[in-house]
Parts: C-alpha cells; sequence; structure tokens
C-alpha cells in the first residue's frame, strides 16, 4: 500500500517538473477569450490598460520563471523552423526595402501571431488542457459566426457590401460591429470552425449531435450571406477530405445534394451568380473573379521587382501602392510572401508548413499506441487538423 503511494507521489512530482502551472494555462485561456472576443472593445474603459500586451507580457514572464519545465521543447522541428524564419527577418531587415515600416508598423501585428504558436506548444500539455483549450478556441470562432448572424436575422445587419460593377453595391455579411473581420475574414473564421465542429461534436454522443444540427445550418447559413468565394472552395475542400475518409460515401452523397438545393431556395440572385462565377464566366460576377485574378499574378509580378529579400515584413499594401499605384487588398498568401520575404523567405515558410504536416503525420501513427477511449478522440482531432491544414493552404491561394 505503501509502495503504490510512494508509486503516485513520484509520478505527480515528475508530472509537476514538466507541467507549467495552472495559473499560467488559465491566464492563456482568458487571453485567447480577450483576443477573439475583443473585451477592449465590449467593455468601456477595459481597453486603456492595454489587456492584449499585458496578457502577453505576463505569460511570458510566468513561462520565463518555470523555463525548467520547458527544457526540450524546443527542440522539435516545427520551433526549429520557426527559429530559422526569425533568424532571417533579423539578417535581411537591413536589405529590405522598407525596413523602417517592418519596425514601425509591422512587427506587433507578427508577435501576437507567432505568439499564439509558443503558448500553445508550452502551455497546452495535458490531455485536460489540450481538450479545454479546443473547446474554448472553437466556442469563440462559433461565437464570432452567430453573432453577427443574429444581428442580421434581428436587426437587418450587414457589415460590409461589394462592387458588383456599374455602380452596384450588394451587401455582404462580416464580423459584428465589435469584431474587425470582413466578410471574406469572417467565412475564414466559419470553415475554421466547421470542421471542428463535424470530427469533434457529432460522434460525441445524442446531445453533441443535437448541437451540431442546431449549430451547423446557422453556420453554413452564415457563410452563403458572406458571399465569400475563397470560404467556399475551402469548404470544398475540407468536404473533399470528409467525404474520402468516411465509409458511408453515399449518404454524404445525398446529404451533400440536400444542402445544395437548399442553399439555392435561400440564396438571393445575386448571391448565386457571385459563387456560380467561380465556374461560369457568362457571370456577372466573373469580371471580379477574373480582376482577382488577375491582381494575384500581377501581385507574383511585383514581389519579382525584388526577388532575394523582397520588401519587408507586412509591407504588401505600401508596395502596391507605390509600385502598382493602388492599394487593394491582397488574397493569395504567397504572392504576399514574395513581395515580402523574397524567394527565400518563401522557402524557409514553405519548410515551416512541410514541418507542419510531417509532425500531422507523425502524430497519427502514434495514436494507434493510446488506449480505445483517448485514440478515438485523439484520431479525430488529427483528421481535423489535417483538413484544417489543407484547407488553409488553399484558402491561401485566394482568400
Amino acid at each position: 500500500m505503501v509502495s503504490v503511494q510512494d508509486e503516485k507521489r513520484s509520478a505527480l512530482t515528475k508530472l509537476d517538473a514538466t507541467v507549467v502551472n495552472q495559473f499560467s494555462f488559465v491566464l492563456y485561456l482568458y487571453f485567447i477569450l480577450d483576443f477573439f472576443l475583443r473585451f477592449s472593445v465590449r467593455i468601456p474603459g477595459y481597453a486603456v490598460i492595454r489587456p492584449t500586451l499585458a496578457a502577453v507580457v505576463a505569460i511570458s514572464l510566468l513561462l520565463f520563471l518555470q523555463r525548467d519545465k520547458l527544457k526540450g521543447r524546443f527542440q522539435d522541428p516545427i520551433f526549429k523552423a520557426i527559429f530559422v524564419l526569425f533568424g532571417y527577418l533579423v539578417i535581411s531587415l537591413p536589405l529590405v526595402e522598407w525596413p523602417g515600416s517592418v519596425v514601425r508598423t509591422n512587427i506587433d501585428p507578427f508577435v501576437k501571431a507567432v505568439a499564439f504558436l509558443f503558448f500553445t506548444a508550452l502551455i497546452i500539455d495535458t490531455d485536460k488542457r489540450l481538450k479545454w483549450f479546443i473547446g474554448v478556441f472553437v466556442f469563440c470562432q462559433v461565437f464570432r459566426v452567430l453573432e453577427p448572424l443574429y444581428l442580421h436575422i434581428t436587426q437587418g445587419y450587414w457589415g460590409s457590401s461589394t462592387h458588383l460593377g456599374g455602380g452596384e453595391f450588394a451587401a455582404r455579411l462580416a464580423g459584428a460591429p465589435a469584431d474587425v473581420i470582413n466578410p471574406n475574414e469572417l467565412g475564414f473564421v466559419i470553415v475554421t470552425a466547421i470542421p471542428f465542429l463535424h470530427y469533434l461534436l457529432w460522434p460525441s454522443g445524442r446531445k453533441s449531435k443535437l448541437l451540431y444540427l442546431a449549430i451547423m445550418p446557422a453556420m453554413l447559413y452564415a457563410l452563403i450571406l458572406t458571399m465569400s468565394r475563397g470560404a467556399f472552395i475551402a469548404l470544398l475542400v475540407v468536404a473533399f477530405l470528409v467525404f474520402k475518409e468516411s465509409r458511408h460515401k453515399m449518404k454524404l452523397i445525398f446529404l451533400a445534394v440536400v444542402i445544395v438545393v437548399g442553399a439555392l431556395s435561400v440564396m438571393t440572385p445575386i448571391q448565386k451568380d457571385r459563387y456560380l462565377s467561380l465556374v461560369d464566366s457568362d457571370t456577372a460576377g466573373a469580371a471580379t473573379a477574373e480582376g482577382r485574378l488577375k491582381g494575384m499574378v500581377g501581385e507574383f509580378k511585383l514581389g519579382l521587382t525584388r526577388p532575394v529579400v523582397g520588401h519587408g515584413l507586412g509591407t504588401t499594401p505600401e508596395a502596391k501602392a507605390n509600385k502598382l499605384g493602388r492599394q487593394r487588398a491582397s488574397h493569395n498568401l504567397y504572392a504576399e510572401l514574395i513581395i515580402e520575404l523574397g524567394l527565400i523567405g518563401f522557402a524557409i515558410f514553405l519548410n515551416f508548413l512541410y514541418r507542419i504536416t510531417r509532425k500531422l503525420s507523425v502524430v497519427r501513427s502514434q495514436f494507434a499506441a493510446l488506449n480505445r477511449r483517448d485514440q478515438s478522440y485523439y484520431s479525430r482531432l488529427n483528421k481535423c487538423l489535417i483538413a484544417v491544414f489543407w484547407m488553409y493552404a488553399v484558402y491561401s491561394l485566394n482568400y
């Protein structure tokens, strides 16, 4: 009896030596809620304390104080790839077109984005924390979709519009007034949440299925209202991956037909035209689709004007304004990478993506060693992450 208790104490001691403290985890969950739900806009006076910056500094300090628990984690190939990118950004800074713009304006959003990678990898270190983290993250994305949809249904809210040509505009659903996302970005949020809902919620019991059936139609309807063609293509990627792995292909085909018929029945003529412009050059929306394609070709050509180290991190709008005479939004991540980081940085970033795909493949093969219950959850999560990765890869071609 004593030996069993000693073994438990020993195991807990070892766990405590490698797991960051609970306060760090709770603070990170709060950071996620604050960042995505934008408490600084919703709560008067809250923005004065710079909550995002304060949370990043506090979490970073907590991790530094617990650095002994983090030994060995930075040896992961994904971390090594991102460190190479960091080194390249520092070394190439004096050589880019606009280093001042990088330092003054563009470092801050990059640091915020990278913070999620490091905080997640270093703090989410137990099964329970992983499930809480996934739950909070997905909740935030679903909330960001349902809030503007609710405002649209109850108050006629749209949030944005698109030019149809000839001086005509069509309304498009964007993020809620407290949010900062445009229609394409709202579409991105929708297609990000859908794989998590499908793989993690649907197989989890009767109540979860009912919740899934309540949320999914609303998500798809919101996607229609965004009129985001890039998000629609990304959804097709997710649908293909789900279909590819399913053992019930005929049921999925029938369900797809039902969804298409239902979607067409609620679409306005303008919305139908917008999505049909992806495949039909005779639609009114085909002109904007063709214009976007020409714009992306122009962006690649712009990137090749400084092919080695690029114009500088985050300087795509500045480069387009100065060299193309216009500052329109970019719609291709890979063109932006060449414009900002050059071909060297582009290759480094592709290596980072390759490391992620390799990690997903390795992790998937390791799930077989887990017990059946855990294997079920982690196997579904792995499928979800693979779907999200390839959806991002395709979405980045035309967002």
